[in-house]
């Protein structure tokens, strides 16, 4: 494989680089993800995308822990929001590690007092194996994931998780309560709100505008929860097929 190139992404070159997962800049996803990256650039704020002979083969976005777009506390610490390699022999080449390097290098810089990130075997989220290699170790585990920290302070209070099961009581009927920190939610939301409609059932839509609500999201993505009267149903990404064999499901009617 050919030499790997990490770029940052700024206000500057966004247009230019994309932000990775669509590769459509015109979608309204990819467009609602740009003004996302907008808002929190200045804030610390930070995607680096690996090119090879000018594909994306990967990418990491971070950001200062006190506002990430997740359920935990810290303070002093960068979170890996996401990262994800998509080209195997990028795999083979260690780039997920080269790219936890340079998140390590600005928390270096920064001063900050280590780095965290969530992981769990399920979709959407990398595993903890990548994490392991470089340092990071497992302090908390709850429902499907593991809060993961590299410390480089050991003074510094460690990040905690925050509880999102005590946040699912307060919604009542069908919710999708999810932020545009994910460039596929946009589709997503609009599909769900379709094929809901057509069965007609309301779905309540909540549009997350800020860290401090994602944080207080009903799920441990924080970013994308599909509630039920208080029962958490899915915490990713769906697809339209998805939710409709949910709905064959949560509305068949019950064998007395």
């Amino acid at each position: 494989m050919s030499t790997i190139e990490i770029t940052d992404v700024t206000p500057d070159n966004i247009d230019q680089t994309g932000i990775f997962c669509i590769k459509d800049h015109r979608a309204e996803g990819t467009q609602n993800k740009k003004e996302w990256f907008l808002k929190q650039y200045d804030s610390g704020l930070r995607i680096k995308i690996a090119f090879t002979e000018s594909k994306q083969a990967g990418f990491i976005e971070y950001m200062p822990a006190e506002i990430a777009w997740r359920p935990v506390n810290a303070v002093n610490y960068l979170f890996i929001q996401c990262i994800g390699i998509f080209i195997k022999d990028a795999r083979k080449k260690n780039l997920g590690t080269t790219l936890i390097r340079a998140c390590e290098q600005d928390a270096r810089q920064q001063n900050k007092a280590g780095i965290c990130t969530m992981t769990s075997s399920g979709a959407w989220m990398a595993n903890q194996s990548v994490f392991e290699k470089n340092g990071f170790i497992e302090i908390e585990r709850l429902d499907r994931y593991e809060l993961m920290v590299k410390n480089f302070d050991e003074r510094n209070p460690l990040p905690k998780f925050i509880n999102w099961k005590n946040n699912q009581a307060q919604y009542t009927g069908w919710n999708l309560v999810f932020a545009n920190q994910c460039p596929w939610h946009t589709k997503s939301a609009q599909d769900l709100r379709e094929a809901a409609a057509k069965r007609g059932i309301e779905l309540k839509v909540t549009l997350l505008k800020n860290s401090s609500e994602a944080k207080q999201a009903p799920s441990g993505f924080g970013v994308f929860s599909l509630i039920r009267d208080g029962r958490l149903i899915e915490d990713h990404y769906l697809s339209r097929k998805r939710f409709e064999n949910i709905l064959d499901k949560e509305l068949k009617p019950k064998k007395k």
